[in-house]
């Protein structure tokens, strides 16, 4: 199973810049043009409202590493250099390591979904009001220039399967274990497969549902999914 298409399939986005720090009921800011960036750490610091919102957690999304994503050689170690820094492992530079081979594969594994219903998030900005005097959150708001984040998928591990164009060593995998320093844990799989997992007790984010704000000269009208079919994060 193709993991970005089953994750955009339940409206949400892999994360692929090198900030890791999303959390439900953020917002965050995405102008024409410029990057998103984060706005406020949780809603209820920039708006006030009588109405209740829970967190659920979706188990109906919770993956394993047999969703995955296949790349090719240089784009997979591109993409999960970039992962491992994102997750604090970035000195770990795996292509200094293996610099050549047939394809990467990419999965995550013993995950959890946690969501907002869009319902709840959309009484609380019905019935909202600005926390405090704000000409700036107010022409952002009515700009449609603020998204909040009603979903995280948080995983435990990361899962990569590396095909090589050479058989490989048991000195090699032994070496690449000992870099690793106990963060990762790599293992044959196969004459010419490496397998690696990340090594952690904490959860990281690795998608994002997201939902662009609505409102119209200081009314809220309604909120839009945006990250079933464009990247934001």
């Amino acid at each position: 199973m193709n993991l970005t298409k089953t994750l955009r399939n339940q409206g949400y986005d892999l994360i692929e810049g090198p900030v890791r720090n999303h959390k439900l009921l953020q917002l965050w800011l995405k102008k024409p043009f410029n990057d998103v960036q984060l706005y406020y750490s949780h809603i209820n610091h920039a708006f006030t409202s009588d109405a209740e919102m829970n967190e659920i957690e979706n188990t109906a999304l919770n993956i394993t590493s047999s969703t995955k994503d296949e790349y090719n050689f240089n784009i997979g170690v591109s993409l999960l250099e970039e992962i491992l820094n994102s997750i604090g492992l970035g000195s770990f530079e795996i292509s200094a390591k293996i610099s050549s081979g047939k394809k990467v594969s990419i999965s995550y594994d013993n995950s959890i979904t946690k969501e907002v219903p869009i319902g709840e998030i959309q009484d609380y900005l019905a019935t909202s009001d600005f926390k405090h005097p704000n000409r700036t959150l107010l022409q952002n708001a009515n700009k449609r220039n603020i998204l909040v984040i009603s979903g995280t998928l948080l995983a435990k591990n990361l899962v990569v399967e590396i095909e090589t164009d050479f058989s490989l060593e048991a000195d090699l995998v032994t070496s690449l274990n000992e870099s690793a320093d106990g963060k990762l844990d790599f293992s044959m799989n196969g004459e010419s497969k490496l397998k690696m997992v990340s090594i952690g007790t904490n959860y990281f984010p690795v998608a994002v549902k997201a939902d662009r704000i609505d409102f119209d000269m200081g009314h809220f009208n309604n909120t839009n999914l945006v990250t079933d079919n464009r990247r934001f994060f």
